[in-house]
């Protein structure tokens, strides 16, 4: 009788392994990464020191950098400028598509990339207070650095030390998340650089900052040569 409930139990799981099989075709797997040497030994090294508060810290600051959270700020402040100023209307729509499509640039890579995250791979952290985060194999990138990348760039066009303080504001949330272990250090670097990158390339579709593309309309309407008068009044309106 035992022998019978064991080779049954064997077939129902072997079906299970072809159905799953069937579903992901071998030829569909995604690309494996691995960590670095320095990431192992970052991650070794806060896996030794962890404790319990500063990791509920650390975690509960991550939320600060979050995709929900930011799609849900963003929606508000993009329903807050609407009937303002030209500027703020282009800064509320750059921040919204931007927002948007760095919540969704990660799934797309996760779904290519495979890594596992350092919080599956020890004991010692557990021991001293780390937690899980997300899927086991949703390392790389980081789309929270990804999120904040984006925010370090857009904090480009405002003054010195707004500037200085988003900039401090997005790393320290970036690094919360090679603190908790839900990243190696490379997928958060790669990440805030995406992020930095997709920014970018969006401000011609959203023209943000404001002043830029009057600056670049100027250009181009005096490098024609037929607009000198208005090039002219343009300089005298600034």
């Amino acid at each position: 009788m035992g022998t019978y409930y064991f080779d049954k139990f064997a077939m129902r799981i072997a079906a299970k392994a072809r159905a799953l099989s069937k579903r992901r075709p071998s030829n569909d797997v995604p690309i494996t990464v691995r960590p670095t040497g320095v990431d192992v030994a970052i991650a070794n090294a806060i896996a030794r020191n962890a404790e319990p508060a500063p990791e509920a810290i650390a975690r509960a600051l991550t939320w600060g950098a979050d995709e929900k959270v930011l799609l849900a700020l963003t929606a508000v402040g993009w329903l807050a400028s609407r009937g303002r100023g030209e500027p703020l209307r282009r800064a509320g729509n750059h921040a919204l598509l931007v927002t948007m499509m760095a919540s969704l640039m990660p799934h797309v890579l996760k779904s290519v990339f495979n890594q596992t995250r350092p919080d599956r791979v020890t004991v010692l952290g557990h021991v001293h207070g780390v937690s899980f985060s997300g899927k086991r194999e949703d390392a790389f990138p980081s789309g929270h650095a990804l999120h904040m990348g984006a925010l370090a760039s857009a904090a480009g066009t405002l003054p010195r030390r707004s500037r200085i303080a988003i900039r401090a504001l997005a790393i320290g949330l970036s690094l919360t998340r090679v603190a908790v272990l839900a990243h190696w250090m490379s997928d958060v670097v790669v990440g805030f650089a995406m992020g930095a990158a997709l920014e970018r390339l969006l401000r011609p579709w959203t023209g943000y900052p404001l002043e830029a593309s009057k600056e670049v309309d100027h250009t181009n309407i005096e490098s024609t040569g037929l607009g000198a008068p208005f090039a002219k009044l343009w300089q005298k309106t600034k």
